[in-house]
């Protein structure tokens, strides 16, 4: 793909995006050749399901698809600097891992600086292998925090349930699954009726989160930010924290899996 691109001689960089230069349409900029960009959009797309590293920033260019500007071409061709530099990352699975089902989510609160909608991110570890990830924009504008929060928490737990289920095909049985959130705002919303005058605005399909609680299938539980490893998923970050969360989530150098 370097290649192909002809950013195969370039000088590699840290992270995949810069946190400095949100994308926007960027009206007044140069237009590119939509072929190109789309080639190498999807070209990056296919590699996300095995590079989450990559995965916030690929879906925040795609959304440029339809007329791309040279500052969307820009934020892509930063993605193949970064690739230069870790062609022997991956994800490293040992064979000793618990079976055990964690999911963590996250959001960045209005954080699409076009129409200020906010974006979701989840990640599943099966022990300490990561299995599953996602990064997406919500559908609507929420009016607050921890309404995005609980909308972001609903969609964790939909896909929370599928790994589940596969796992009781095979005889192991998982009740309350961890679900790991960081607003606690939002965790009080699936405990306390209550406080569902002040939500009836939420759409009926989000408050499946709470019925999956009771029922025990999975237990919403509190996260630092810190120890938030979905963030990646969710903005840019810099390059301690990238770094960080990259060897918590086990995306590492394959040849020295041990470090």
């Amino acid at each position: 793909m370097l290649k192909e691109f002809g950013m195969d001689k370039c000088k590699s960089i840290s992270t995949p995006f810069s946190t400095s230069c949100p994308l926007d349409h960027d009206v007044a900029g140069n237009s590119v050749d939509e072929t190109k960009y789309r080639g190498l959009l999807g070209s990056l797309l296919y590699l996300t399901a095995s590079r989450p590293d990559i995965m916030f920033v690929v879906c925040m260019c795609a959304r440029f698809q339809s007329a791309p500007k040279e500052s969307h071409f820009n934020a892509a061709k930063r993605i193949l600097k970064y690739l230069q530099g870790i062609k022997e990352v991956g994800l490293w699975y040992p064979g000793n891992i618990s079976l055990s089902l964690t999911s963590y989510s996250d959001l960045d609160f209005a954080g699409c600086k076009i129409d200020r909608k906010s974006t979701s991110g989840t990640c599943h570890l099966l022990g300490s292998s990561l299995i599953s990830w996602q990064s997406k924009k919500q559908a609507c504008v929420v009016l607050s925090t921890a309404e995005a929060e609980y909308i972001a928490a609903g969609s964790c737990c939909a896909q929370t349930l599928w790994p589940g289920k596969q796992l009781n095909e095979f005889g192991i049985l998982l009740n309350n699954i961890p679900l790991l959130c960081d607003n606690t705002s939002a965790i009080n919303l699936t405990k306390n009726p209550i406080m569902y005058s002040r939500t009836k605005h939420i759409e009926i399909r989000h408050h499946f989160l709470k019925e999956h609680i009771s029922n025990g299938k999975c237990e919403i539980k509190f996260i630092g930010t810190d120890l938030q490893l979905a963030d990646l998923f969710t903005k840019p970050l810099a390059k301690d924290r990238f770094n960080f969360l990259l060897n918590e989530l086990g995306i590492i150098n394959i040849n020295s899996p041990l470090q």
